[in-house]
């Protein structure tokens, strides 16, 4: 029987020896920062041509986190990556004769690649915050202003449920081609053209992306943006659900399915 700390040395290893599921940890917090401070220097010269609602509405917490699209776009491709790799390459036959215990083996990669992203997340979002900030000039807020760490913490919260959600799907479908072709549509354009649909919207809004999104604010209804029913924890506890749902599928797989 494999012990626990093995289990997790052994993924590990495996993620820090693959560079494709490290630089996608790279390239969401590079691309996440640069494209929230590109558009919180664009605000800073246009801000006078805001509509007054927009003003009034006006979220500088939120408008650093305008890059947050492509960071999860990255956090999606690492936590499909993470899973797939091992059946891409066959070597999840190895993995589980090594670690016969199927939840045990789960636990110790879901575990290690979701500690990975959460801190990734984090660093990701104080960054984007403090950058973003900087560029708004006397538009910016502070770190200390009601709500705003809340959302700075839940940022990096939110970038590694996605991880971990995507990690749920992959095992899943056991396949990366399929696992991304389920889940980019689903996040970047199933979820956008839903909520443009009035009846649809109401469905939209309990999607694990729009949910989550929830924490990210720090102003109701920012620059004019829809209400949600939920506040800021409980949509990301809406995603929590979406990501238990997607980890609890891909273990019942895991145990019912030959390698």
């Amino acid at each position: 029987m494999a012990s626990v700390p093995a289990v997790l040395r052994s993924e590990w290893t495996k993620i820090r020896t693959v560079s494709s599921t490290l630089w996608t940890l790279v390239c969401a917090l590079v691309v996440t920062v640069a494209m929230g401070a590109a558009l919180c220097a664009l605000m800073k010269s246009t801000f006078d041509d805001l509509k007054p609602a927009e003003r009034a509405t006006f979220d500088p917490t939120f408008m650093s986190f305008s890059g947050m699209v492509l960071g999860q776009l990255a956090m999606v491709v690492f936590g499909v990556l993470v899973v797939s790799t091992e059946y891409t390459s066959g070597m999840i036959r190895t993995s589980l004769a090594a670690v016969p215990q199927r939840a045990t083996f789960m636990f110790g990669k879901v575990f290690v690649a979701g500690v990975l992203a959460l801190v990734v997340g984090m660093a990701t979002s104080f960054a984007a915050f403090f950058l973003g900030q900087a560029l708004l000039g006397e538009h910016r807020t502070t770190l200390g202003a009601d709500n705003v760490l809340r959302a700075v913490i839940g940022g990096g919260l939110y970038l590694g449920l996605i991880a971990l959600f995507s990690m749920g799907v992959a095992m899943m479908l056991r396949s990366s081609m399929l696992s991304l072709g389920i889940l980019v549509p689903f996040f970047f354009l199933i979820s956008n053209i839903l909520s443009a649909v009035p009846v649809a919207e109401k469905v939209a809004r309990y999607f694990p992306d729009r949910a989550g999104s929830q924490i990210l604010q720090v102003v109701p209804d920012a620059m004019g943006s829809d209400e949600a029913p939920y506040g800021p924890w409980a949509g990301l506890g809406i995603m929590v659900l979406w990501v238990i749902a997607a980890l609890l599928g891909g273990l019942l797989l895991l145990r019912k399915r030959d390698a």
